[in-house]
């Protein structure tokens, strides 16, 4: 069996941060989520994994990710020259997908507990594709599957205004070789895209083996700020803490903190779950639950809470806290002159804010 991941897509609800970066290596607990999808992967057994890329942001994920080696995997990076939908994805992956059975994962999609049982049940399955379900509040915002009688899938309604069921697409699927008989055939659609839910519906209405796996834990798309810091907070949660660096006699620094190698706390609080990262000088300051704070950073005489904080960030003298914010790499945050009631922000690489 073999991995695919899509790893394109120009992360517009994330801008300006994605002006810069891709928005699948934007860290959640100082680790970027496309090191989790490929981990999810690993961890399930499959060592072909292939990487969908833009040309865009396919430099930046090639640099970063590699050949795939600190894994134990091997990693086929795979160009798609524009945003021509999921099911074209699958379509130019086909010489590296040849005839066998695979996963196709979205790398800015994070799911709790791995993916391991969902390709144990499919391997034993003679099922032609299996697509990843979970239950939502609000099934209008998705793509949502009616199954019929025996469990298997009827059909896949695009955010309807009357939803006939719960069951959302998580984006995570399981094909067969017949799935490329289904991205041929398709059109596509108002989008001008091949659409991933138009060719399963295809294999559907042919007659082949679709059946749901229904995820029971979280899942989180990554797509928005608000997103990335709910996700940010679950992945928190999930560390085993540990200690690395360096916490002076004045400080206050609970159990549930990770520091790593060469951070330092002076003089501050730090509740987690948080991490700190490698190099990262806290002074004078208090990090406060739900903060992933990357290395090389400068922290002192600032209040931080439930935020992430890109590398070779300086942030320094604020007199406000700073909360539910996503501040780029090597952005510089200082005190301006008067005092605010609080901040909220979403800054782009290389930013630099006064704060009044």
């Amino acid at each position: 069996m073999k991995g695919l991941i899509l790893s394109g897509g120009k992360g517009t609800r994330l801008r300006p941060l994605t002006f810069t970066s891709a928005k699948q290596l934007i860290p959640l607990a100082n680790k970027p989520v496309l090191f989790r999808v490929i981990q999810a992967i690993r961890d399930a057994g499959i060592e072909e994994i292939g990487i969908v890329i833009a040309p865009e942001t396919g430099a930046e994920i090639k640099s970063v990710v590699g050949d795939g080696s600190r894994w134990g995997a091997r990693i086929t990076y795979i160009l798609q020259d524009e945003p021509r939908g999921l099911a074209h994805a699958v379509k130019i992956s086909r010489d590296f997908l040849g005839d066998s059975r695979f996963v196709m994962f979205l790398g800015d999609n994070c799911i709790e507990g791995g993916i391991h049982r969902l390709i144990e049940q499919y391997a034993a399955s003679d099922y032609n594709s299996q697509i990843v379900l979970t239950r939502v509040a609000d099934p209008r915002q998705y793509g949502v599957a009616v199954l019929r009688p025996d469990g298997s899938i009827e059909r896949l309604v695009e955010k309807p205004k009357d939803p006939p069921s719960d069951l959302a697409l998580v984006g995570i699927y399981m094909f067969d070789k017949h799935v490329f008989e289904a991205v041929e055939a398709i059109q596509p659609s108002w989008r001008n895209e091949l659409e991933i839910t138009d060719a399963i519906q295809w294999l559907v209405t042919h007659g082949y083996r679709v059946y749901p796996y229904v995820h029971t834990g979280w899942w989180v798309d990554t797509g928005k700020r608000e997103d990335m810091l709910e996700a940010n907070a679950l992945v928190l949660e999930e560390l085993t803490p540990r200690c690395e660096g360096e916490v002076d006699a004045r400080s206050t620094v609970d159990s549930r903190v990770t520091l790593e190698r060469g951070a330092r706390v002076v003089n501050s609080v730090v509740r987690g779950p948080t991490i700190i990262g490698e190099n990262t000088q806290i002074i004078n300051s208090y990090i406060g639950p739900f903060t992933s704070i990357d290395r090389d950073c400068m922290i002192e005489n600032a209040e931080i809470e439930r935020s992430i904080v890109l590398e070779g960030c300086r942030i320094e003298h604020i007199p406000a806290r700073i909360h539910d914010s996503l501040i780029g790499r090597r952005s510089i945050i200082t005190h301006a002159a008067t005092k605010p009631n609080g901040y909220r922000l979403l800054l782009g690489d290389y930013s630099q804010a006064g704060l009044l």
